[in-house]
């Protein structure tokens, strides 16, 4: 099978068009099959977008749309009954494009992805595509569905098998899909209205509107709340419409105002891994790969971190310029991300739904003590939020991991190889339309130099940049603690291959090479 041929992409969600609008600005064509007869553009769903994920929005030209329409907020409040124990902030820190996070519903994600999808003639979205079989060998991938004329079968170099959490691909390949559902549920309900307070998240432990369980309120677009109740296993949600239960609920929250239901529905949050993140020339990325709680918005979020890491993987993999270890290192990268995700929220639903006596007593404890003694709100858990993951072991990384390394949740992450770069203002005479670091990357390797300027020429697209000449503020040295003599190699997804000090050209080739899956 020729390179010429496209990459499949299975399920037409964020996660699957993320995955083909990134791959078009390879130049990879790309067939997506949906099994739904059309989209269906309902409910908030996942809401919080992080500021990194926005920048990889930004590559595929939707970021700014989303910004015009959500809503940014800067604050979450958490309350223990009437007490309000702590507040945390999103403060501009002066580098990034985007704020912290906004808050947007699913859909509206959807709808602008699916309208970049439309205008993109590499990408072929085809609707009422149910996979029946998967199969793959040394050249490519086959898959045969099911439409409403029969069965087709459609060939391709990769798969992203972005089909959600009842993933066909994933059953097809015979991976196990491991965890556990948390038996209490939740009541989930977009409600219009006006609130007494401002675009803040608003996170309530034990009121005494819902005892003994959360509520969490957080802003959306057009006067919207999302409002999320925790309720009891055997929780009937048309009998609580029914008897006006739900109107009750409402009411505690939003007083006297009007409001109107834009959407409600019911859910069990639950914790899944697949056993594989990666097999062969197929790739699991979101839900396909993982189910976590939303508490944190951890979801979608490393769901689209997924998509661009196997996006810039298998283009590289098409046009020969990776080594053999490249495609494998998705799943080393991936799966340790989606351990890590899963480890934190699943801290979370401990805190918020405890599973035993004892972890009931703690809470209680926790939350008793947490009213006046300040040291006991550190241990107050409504969800640590969602950030990226740091690639400090991974094959594609050069030198060895810092032994004091902060990985708690929320932590500062120094510019070590591993970690993200961060942003800055840049000014490059030669290329106007760059204004800042992470402009530069996403279409190939990228090197950094800081009073130096070393060339290498490899067999992938690769950039080079004298820090000093365009990082005139000097931000961009202070983020990455760069001085005369430092350099670092960026892969594309923006993520530190390599920081190096004075190299040569081979100790750069060497980090260059690594970057891309060649063995040292």
């Amino acid at each position: 099978m020729s390179a010429g041929q496209p990459v499949l992409v299975v399920g037409g969600g964020p996660v699957g068009l993320m995955a083909a609008l990134l791959l078009a600005r390879w130049r990879v064509p790309t067939v997506i099959l949906e099994a739904k007869p059309t989209r269906e553009l309902v409910g908030s769903k996942s809401i919080c977008v992080q500021r990194d994920v926005l920048d990889i929005y930004h590559r595929v030209g939707v970021a700014e749309a989303l910004m015009r329409e959500g809503v940014t907020w800067q604050v979450g409040r958490t309350f223990y009954r009437e007490h309000e124990l702590f507040t945390i902030t999103f403060p501009d820190p002066g580098r990034s494009a985007y704020p912290g996070f906004i808050n947007i519903g699913q859909s509206s994600v959807e709808r602008e992805l699916e309208s970049a999808v439309a205008k993109q003639p590499l990408v072929d979205l085809r609707y009422a595509h149910t996979v029946t079989a998967v199969s793959q060998d040394g050249t490519g991938v086959r898959v045969r569905a099911q439409t409403p004329t029969g069965i087709v079968e459609v060939t391709g170099t990769h798969l992203v098998a972005a089909d959600g959490s009842h993933s066909a691909v994933r059953d097809r390949l015979r991976l196990d899909f491991e965890g556990h559902s948390f038996a209490d549920l939740f009541l989930i309900a977009d409600i219009r209205t006006d609130l007494p307070f401002g675009a803040e998240r608003r996170f309530y432990f034990d009121p005494e509107w819902n005892p003994g369980r959360q509520v969490l309120a957080h802003p959306q677009p057009d006067s919207v709340w999302r409002i999320d109740w925790q309720v009891p296993e055997g929780f009937d949600l048309a009998a609580d419409q029914a008897s006006g239960r739900l109107d009750e609920r409402i009411r505690r929250i939003v007083g006297d105002a009007s409001y109107e239901i834009v959407w409600v529905s019911l859910y069990r949050f639950q914790q899944r891994m697949a056993s594989r993140m990666r097999v062969g020339r197929v790739l699991l990325a979101g839900d396909a790969a993982h189910l976590m709680a939303p508490f944190g918005a951890r979801g979608l979020n490393s769901g689209v971190q997924d998509a661009e890491n196997a996006a810039w993987k298998i283009a590289f993999d098409r046009a020969g310029w990776a080594g053999t270890e490249l495609l494998a290192s998705y799943q080393h990268e991936r799966a340790a991300a989606a351990r890590e995700n899963l480890r934190v929220t699943g801290d979370t639903m401990r805190f918020l739904v405890p599973q035993s006596d004892a972890e009931w007593a703690w809470r209680r404890e926790v939350l008793e003590c947490a009213v006046s003694d300040p040291d006991a709100r550190a241990q107050v858990n409504s969800g640590k939020l969602a950030e990226p993951y740091w690639y400090l072991d991974s094959p594609l990384t050069t030198g060895s991991p810092l032994q004091d390394f902060p990985t708690g949740p929320g932590q500062p992450r120094p510019p070590v190889a591993g970690v993200l770069c961060p942003d800055a203002p840049v000014s490059i005479p030669a290329e106007p339309s760059i204004t800042r670091l992470r402009e530069l990357f996403g279409t190939g390797l990228t090197v950094l130099g800081h009073a130096i300027t070393p060339t290498v020429d490899i067999e992938a697209p690769t950039r080079q940049y004298r820090l000093d000449l365009i990082d005139h503020d000097g931000l961009a040295a202070e983020a990455l603690r760069a001085a005369p003599g430092w350099c670092a190699v960026v892969r594309p997804d923006g993520h530190l291959a390599a920081v190096l000090h004075d190299p040569d050209a081979d100790s750069l080739r060497a980090a260059l090479d690594r970057a891309r899956g060649c063995s040292a």
